[in-house]
């Protein structure tokens, strides 16, 4: 699937907009249009005046189309849809370059530096940018400090049309990579690699921001005749102001949250939005737009009769019965016995039958006065778990840090004893510093992972509520997601998805259960872990430092993708610090150095410890072992010291070391050797180290030219550049000298 199916794809919004029902559609202003076209206009948004709260909402409506078409405000950007859950679905446009010999001529078709000021911010969870080419680089620069947000490069060889798997974005014709949030006014730089040939096969490029899942890479994408293409769905955060709910509340008469509804802070940039309270559906933003949902009408709840309430319902036996009505209760279980005639024939059996009835009646009565106070003291000690593991923490550090756990399901205790089989010891796949992991199976067989934590002292409850504050944050494919929680039961439990393949540590080093991981899947367990961390470091919305980096923490799926695991220990970096004093925590051998002495927590503190990672990656060897000799105990510092004798080569893995990747694994040490340095100031950035992993993927394409000019065929030119890139200057002497970096057009 490629262009054409995406633009099949856009036609979505109109079938699912006409398929709601009435309430739950979104309403306009009394007295104004409700819909452009096929596509509804909910109030804050308007067409005309009078009829959207302010400027950034007004849509204007083409009427001389058919059916006519929305745009949003006075620009030429179409809406697809718009939903008050916060979403506004529109089209944008594709950046692309197509060249008929070199990038040094003009390009025959291009729109290189597409700029884009958006009156909503980006989706950072429900978009994702992605670069369609070869020997290309392609960047999204924040305006208006030209701060670099985001960008991968794209490299192609002569066999890439082989390698190139349609579906799949692995930095071979195509790559992609997360967005930051807050992403408004920005734009897109495509920029060829300086002096490189053009392949016939793909001259063109493109890169654009586009709904995550729309777009599929097929390599026919490269072909210019698909420069025709230039429309794409995106999806963007709506919110109301720039104020939170908090300080939106205390001018009632510019609130925009209106009867039976709630505020939520917006989770990407500022302001807030509202939605209608449990029990109701509709528009919250208008007088009366959160209408009650009858639920007698729609659940059909009750096995006797069912009365509507706002909000809520009612339900009452018919006479005779007892009970509450419910059909997930007691429902109307009692039938009292009335006599309707006297017969002298059994008298006996009417007294016998009212004694029963009387005994029975006493007996449900008890009982009734038992588990009614049974389930007062089991909601008592759900309340006081729920203190106890800090769920006011919770909710003032997410109201803090302008997030929501509404989208993450809020787990019962008895749904996680059930999927675990009453956390039966069979079902623990690992235990760590904060507590259990254990597999769970969930009724629609979903298989998690549920994490509980060992004790319940204040210091470790801090911890797991910090774990929830931080994942909070991120939004990335190589960092393991989180499910939910539960916080009612006596130690708190987190939720996450379940990787299949168990950790880095297992397969490297676990007695028994080690398997030998070949060189080419390291490097890209590496370069995974590389970016993720770059992420946290650089794009999150706040940069965060994750603090325990190690193998244990790296979990792998049936693909042996990365996924970094663990955030209790993470620190999210104030704005306004780049370095700040906190209690040392981290794991022996991993720690760095610097941290241990000063106390200093900084992001080149996982630099070092993603440094030790590359070491064991190369070497095979734990990072601490005392069955080695005391010199060799501490993998890094041995390492160091090898470097300096110019012996490296005899501590890499003979398991997976060859002629052909000897270059391969010299890079990565000497990468690893400047992460490990003492002085954190001397190392390099996650960005610098990620960027150079994935180059060093894109060069094992085929071994490496001889020469130091540009040879006539293109792949040999740009195997040089990469080349250089690691080798070139590579003293085996303390320090790695002269990187060589790419020379991109534009100067960069």
């Amino acid at each position: 699937m490629g262009f054409n199916t995406m633009l099949m794809k856009l036609a979505l919004p109109v079938v699912i907009v006409a398929a709601v029902s009435p309430l739950a559609t979104a309403q306009a202003k009394p007295g104004c249009k409700s819909h452009c076209g096929n596509i509804s206009i909910p109030y804050p948004f308007g067409t005309t005046q009078g009829c959207y709260m302010d400027e950034q909402f007004l849509i204007t409506c083409n009427n001389a189309t058919n059916p006519p078409k929305p745009f949003l405000n006075l620009s030429n950007i179409p809406v697809l849809d718009i939903s008050l859950d916060g979403y506004l679905r529109i089209l944008d446009s594709v950046s692309y370059n197509c060249y008929e010999d070199s990038p040094s001529s003009r390009p025959l078709f291009e729109s290189p530096y597409f700029r884009r000021q958006l009156e909503f911010p980006i989706s950072n969870t429900k978009n994702i940018f992605t670069l369609v080419g070869c020997n290309t680089d392609a960047e999204i620069i924040g305006l208006p400090n030209k701060d670099r947000l985001t960008g991968c490069v794209s490299v192609c060889l002569n066999n890439s049309t082989n390698l190139m798997k349609n579906g799949e974005c692995s930095h071979t014709g195509c790559c992609q990579s997360p967005l930051p949030r807050g992403m408004r006014d920005y734009y897109i730089s495509i920029a060829l690699f300086k002096d490189s040939k053009i392949p016939k096969l793909y001259p063109c490029n493109y890169a654009f921001i586009a709904e995550d899942g729309v777009y599929n890479f097929s390599s026919s994408d490269l072909d210019k005749n698909l420069r025709n293409i230039t429309d794409l769905p995106m999806v963007l955060d709506w919110s109301i102001g720039n104020q939170t709910c908090e300080q939106a509340k205390k001018d009632p008469k510019t609130f925009a949250c209106k009867e039976f509804s709630y505020c939520i802070d917006s989770k990407n940039g500022s302001g807030y939005r509202c939605n209608c309270s449990a029990g109701f559906q509709g528009n919250p933003y208008i007088p009366n737009g959160c209408q009650d949902i009858d639920e007698c009408e729609t659940l059909k709840p009750c096995n006797g009769t069912c009365h509507n309430v706002p909000g809520s319902y009612d339900c009452s036996c018919p006479a005779g019965f007892e009970g509450d009505g419910r059909k997930d209760g007691a429902g109307c279980i009692l039938q009292q016995v009335m006599a309707t005639h006297q017969s002298k024939r059994l008298p006996h059996i009417i007294t016998a039958l009212g004694i029963s009835i009387s005994l029975l009646a006493l007996l449900l009565g008890i009982s009734w006065i038992y588990l009614g106070r049974k389930q007062r003291k089991f909601r008592q000690l759900k309340e006081k778990y729920f203190l106890q593991n800090g769920g006011n923490l919770l909710e003032r550090e997410l109201s803090k840090h302008n997030a929501s756990i509404e989208t993450a399901k809020i787990f019962t205790a008895e749904d996680l004893k059930k999927a675990t089989n009453n956390y039966d010891e069979s079902r623990i796949l690992g235990e760590g510093g904060q507590g259990r992991v254990y597999k769970g199976i969930l009724p629609d067989n979903q298989v998690i992972a549920i994490k509980k934590a060992k004790t319940v002292d204040q210091s470790q409850v801090e911890k797991f509520i910090n774990e929830v504050i931080i994942l909070s944050q991120i939004n990335h494919k190589n960092v393991v997601k989180l499910l939910g929680c539960c916080l009612e039961t006596e130690a708190p439990l987190l939720v996450y998805e379940f990787v299949t393949n168990g950790t880095l540590f297992d397969h490297l080093h676990r007695a028994g259960r080690a398997t030998l991981i070949p060189w080419e899947t390291r490097l890209k367990i590496a370069t995974e872990t590389a970016g993720a961390l770059s992420y946290l470091h650089s794009a999150a919305s706040t940069p965060i430092i994750h603090r325990d980096i190690k193998l244990a923490n790296i979990l792998l799926d049936d693909n042996y993708t990365a996924k970094v695991s663990d955030f209790g220990a993470s620190r999210l970096i104030p704005s306004d610090q780049t370095q700040f004093t906190t209690l040392l925590q981290g794991t022996l051998g991993y720690l760095d150095p610097e941290y241990l002495h000063t106390h200093q927590l900084t992001v080149k503190s996982d630099v070092y410890s993603f440094g030790v990672v590359l070491i064991e990656l190369v070497t095979g060897k734990k990072a601490v072992s005392f069955d080695r000799p005391e010199e060799e105990r501490n993998l890094a510092l041995y390492f160091v010291s090898l470097v300096d004798r110019n012996s490296l080569v005899a501590i890499f893995d003979q398991r997976v070391l060859s002629e052909t990747n000897i270059e391969e694994m010299m890079a990565v040490a000497m990468l690893g050797m400047r992460c490990v340095r003492v002085k954190g100031d001397e190392r390099p950035t996650m960005k610098e180290v990620a960027m150079e992993l994935e180059a060093l993927r894109a060069m094992r394409l085929q071994p490496c030219g001889e020469g130091d000019s540009p040879a006539e065929d293109q792949d040999e030119y740009i195997l040089t550049k990469l080349c250089k890139f690691y080798y070139e200057g590579m003293a085996v002497n303390n320090t790695v000298e002269s990187q060589v970096t790419f020379e991109i057009e534009g100067g960069r």
